[in-house]
């Protein structure tokens, strides 16, 4: 795929395709795609990252530097606020080493899906109504405007902070690994977006996928609060119960209705049409469905723990993605802590 070209906008948005219209006409578009590469190779792909990623080191010094800002804000927030809140609240042991955990995920993930929200919903940005636009007047290292920029630079940050504190900082669970792979594939996915300028797209699978984890945090420190002084707080247990509910039904809508419906319709079939020699589209295409996978791999992790709760074998609810407590590790301390 050489030179890429766009071609003329349709008169309106496009209707939500189904997961059958989705699959083929995905698998059509990507077939002709493979089969209209003659030069397809290492080639043209140094050619394409030589002519159409536009990337500056001062970009990439910056991105640095925010993950080492959030990593040293969030050992600060940790030793100064969080610690402190679980001493005050009397929160169990247990539930006091991993509330800093949550309580930092929670507040930036609110943060981030409350900033995509007012992108897609508060400006004339039409991505959310119609996907396939993410794409329209599309050219090579067209300017990326300041605010998407700035939501590129916090997340893109965030996640190179937070490969490395799965690794030192987060206690280990069981779907670590996979938490790790996810952090990787998310930040090459951010950084390379933005170089090929595809942020359009990656603000709509910001939006997507952060609400998941503004639930999830909050069902968790719900989870730790109802317990705390050595008594049982109905709020709290409500609010987790609430907040599981909502957590299992919005990572479906949101992850696995949404997303490949709005997003990879967009980026698999709606992208050649409008830029019919759109560079590094398989490679970008890969990436995203392994996200998808690895949204559906969690999925099985709340569907399974739905059918211990519903057949009486889990009476408390409690986070699905860590160890039993015989085999759960104490949170890493990081360097700065």
């Amino acid at each position: 795929m050489a030179a890429a070209g766009t071609t003329a906008e349709p008169a309106g948005p496009e209707p939500m395709p189904s997961y059958a219209q989705l699959v083929q006409r995905s698998w059509g578009s990507a077939l002709a795609a493979a089969r209209g590469c003659a030069d397809c190779g290492w080639g043209l792909a140094r050619r394409g990252l030589a002519e159409h990623a536009h990337l500056a080191p001062p970009e990439l010094l910056l991105l640095a530097l925010g993950a080492l800002g959030w990593t040293a804000l969030r050992s600060a927030a940790t030793a100064r606020l969080f610690r402190p809140l679980a001493k005050r609240c009397r929160l169990q042991p247990r539930d006091a080493a991993k509330m800093p955990e949550s309580a930092w995920k929670f507040l930036f993930y609110l943060g981030a899906w409350s900033y995509s929200a007012y992108l897609l919903f508060g400006t004339d940005y039409p991505f959310f109504h119609d996907p396939p636009s993410v794409f329209y007047d599309w050219t090579p290292g067209m300017a990326v405007p300041r605010d998407i920029a700035a939501a590129y630079l916090l997340q893109g940050s965030f996640y190179g902070h937070s490969i490395y504190a799965t690794l030192y900082m987060d206690a280990w669970r069981k779907d670590s690994v996979v938490m790790l792979v996810h952090h990787v594939v998310t930040l090459v996915l951010i950084v390379s977006s933005y170089a090929f300028r595809y942020h359009n797209v990656g603000i709509l699978v910001l939006f997507l996928h952060d609400i998941s984890d503004v639930q999830l945090e909050f069902t968790k420190l719900n989870v730790y609060f109802k317990s705390r002084g050595g008594s049982h707080h109905r709020l709290h247990a409500l609010a987790a119960d609430l907040g599981c509910l909502s957590f299992s039904l919005s990572w479906f809508w949101f992850r696995l209705y949404w997303f490949p419906l709005k997003v990879l319709y967009a980026t698999c079939h709606s992208s050649l049409r409008s830029v019919p020699d759109i560079p590094f589209y398989f490679f970008f295409n890969a990436l995203l469905l392994l996200l998808t996978l690895m949204n559906l791999y969690w999925f099985l992790y709340i569907v399974a723990f739905a059918a211990k709760v519903l057949t009486g074998q889990v009476r408390e609810l409690k986070d699905v993605r860590e160890y039993d407590t015989a085999e759960a590790q104490s949170p890493k301390p990081s360097k700065a802590e």
